[in-house]
């Protein structure tokens, strides 16, 4: 317990979610308790771990070591608390999170006298027939390693002569959603799917199909049209089908249902097209609008004193423009640090300041080391954006030790072939009983 001057009383700050939003407030709020140790501060996250999400595609394409964007959130952060568990309900009147924690949920109440909420979102399924059982998604670390296995389980599939004339599901890959997420995700695995299919000797390139689906006329609409297009002929060149104003309606057994009337036979598909608001949010008396929390240009969220929202789950005002913050890693990282300065100043009785950033750029990957950008209003594209790439991102990954291991990776990357390792969870007492059950079956 952190000690306070008699007659001084400890002022909690619980912080919920440790993504960009949430652990930037933590990290500020680390360095003013070293200064003056007047308070609390708690951060909840269902992982132990931040997770350095841009590079979350490169994972899944067997470019960098599953544990190399990671960090622990112990070694980020000595004076903060952490508490690994789940938020289930928070009781603003009372001022108490209900937080759970291990496989039995242990309950746990956490009292607080200022709550940040940086719970980001969800992915969002829209209802769409069949979607959320046999989509994959890739907002975690478990759905770049569960592609990755996907991947290397449908070559491994296919390249059995008995699986001649049914080779085609398993060999075809649709992404949905043309956005940064998606165009990453397409271009890093079909590079990787069509280097390692020199690597089983019944298959070639010729079979595979890399499908990716925008529901706009251009992707990467972040970046503008030329970028857009650019992109869309280089993946394009890359023998990537790319399918604009087209939307998934459905998924079955079968294959993926298309707007336009087709269906894409594939076991493989990769939603990366919707995210709604964490659904914790809802149960919030607290204005809202689209599925996100409205907070004024202070980050506070109105007529709850000493409740905070950021990140992706905040709808932030910008009063320049009048219309809110993207969100974005380098939007909330920043908000992160003001909301924790906005903390202090409230805990202090000074005056607090208001969120005004302005975004430096924005970068995407396409593969081949070639990628596109949009810094300062100045486009670029081809290798220079790709490097651009890879040194912005390298840079704000936390902790030296793993910017060195992900530099090592990718300099590895140039000399050796990516690995098709599946990594299987199974313990080995289940791998045996799925033995014997086969075994069964064939007596």
């Amino acid at each position: 317990m952190t000690q306070t001057s008699p007659g001084t009383r400890l002022q909690r700050v619980v912080i919920l979610g440790g993504g960009f939003a949430g652990l930037y407030t933590a990290l500020e709020l680390e360095k003013a308790l070293a200064r003056r140790p007047n308070f609390e501060v708690t951060l909840v996250n269902r992982e132990n771990f931040f997770l350095f999400t841009p590079m979350l595609h490169e994972v899944a394409a067997s470019d960098l070591d599953v544990t190399h964007i990671v960090n622990p959130l112990r070694k980020l952060l000595r004076r903060v608390r952490f508490f690994e568990g789940e938020a289930e309900a928070v009781d603003l009147a009372r001022r108490r999170v209900s937080v759970t924690h291990g496989s039995e949920r242990h309950p746990h109440q956490l009292p607080y006298d200022h709550l940040v909420i940086a719970l980001g979102s969800v992915t969002n399924f829209f209802d769409l027939p069949g979607l959320e059982e046999r989509a994959l998604t890739m907002k975690t670390l478990g759905d770049a390693i569960e592609l990755r296995n996907r991947l290397i389980e449908n070559l491994e599939a296919a390249d059995f002569e008995c699986s001649v004339g049914n080779r085609e599901p398993l060999l075809t890959v649709v992404v949905a959603g043309g956005g940064f997420a998606g165009v990453e995700t397409i271009a890093a695995i079909n590079d990787f799917v069509r280097e390692a299919i020199d690597f089983y000797p019944h298959l070639s390139e010729d079979l595979l199909r890399m499908v990716l689906v925008h529901p706009g006329p251009v992707i990467l609409p972040e970046l503008g049209e030329d970028l857009g297009a650019y992109a869309q002929r280089k993946l394009s060149a890359r023998k990537v089908e790319i399918r604009v104003n087209t939307k998934v309606i459905g998924v079955s057994a079968h294959g993926v249902e298309l707007s336009d009337g087709s269906r894409i036979p594939t076991n493989t598909l990769v939603w990366t097209a919707g995210t709604s608001g964490h659904p914790l949010l809802e149960t919030l008396p607290c204005p809202k609008e689209r599925g996100r929390l409205s907070v004024n240009e202070f980050l506070e969220v109105p007529e709850w004193p000493g409740v905070w929202a950021l990140g992706d789950c905040a709808l932030i005002p910008d009063s320049r423009t009048g219309t809110s913050y993207p969100p974005t890693a380098q939007h909330a990282l920043r908000e992160g640090t003001v909301l924790a300065r906005n903390v202090l100043a409230a805990i202090r009785g000074r005056p607090k300041r208001p969120f005004i950033f302005s975004t430096i750029g924005q970068l995407a990957a396409i593969g081949r080391r070639t990628g596109v950008a949009r810094i300062l209003g100045v486009n670029f594209s081809g290798f220079f954006a790709w490097w651009l790439w890879r040194t912005i991102y390298l840079g704000k990954l936390p902790r030296f030790e793993k910017k060195l291991r992900v530099a090592l990776d990718w300099a590895l990357d140039l000399v050796f072939s990516k690995d098709l390792v599946q990594l299987n969870t199974a313990k080995s007492g289940q791998r045996v009983d799925m033995v014997n059950t086969v075994k069964a079956k064939t007596a």
